[in-house]
């Protein structure tokens, strides 16, 4: 998927679409040392791992985490 607008850290809120069902999400921090967890519609996704967008807006929050700060992204996924 491509984030609109384009990543960049000091930003929060992405969008994107797809029209497939299936999309795998995988988060590669800047950071070697920090953790990263995402979230999508609720459900906890392992980095790497597939999801099955549902038609309309899917939201997906990634929080990575680098000693005491946090950080959280929120990409709202629209199927069509």
């Amino acid at each position: 998927l491509t984030l609109s607008p384009a990543f960049d850290g000091a930003v929060a809120e992405y969008t994107a679409e797809t029209t497939n069902a299936t999309n795998a999400i995988t988060v590669a921090p800047l950071v070697s040392k920090a953790n990263v967890s995402i979230d999508a519609d609720g459900t906890p996704v392992a980095n790497g791992e597939a999801v099955t967008w549902s038609t309309g807006e899917n939201i997906v929050t990634i929080k990575v985490t680098n000693g005491t700060t946090t950080k959280t992204y929120t990409v709202v996924v629209t199927k069509s």
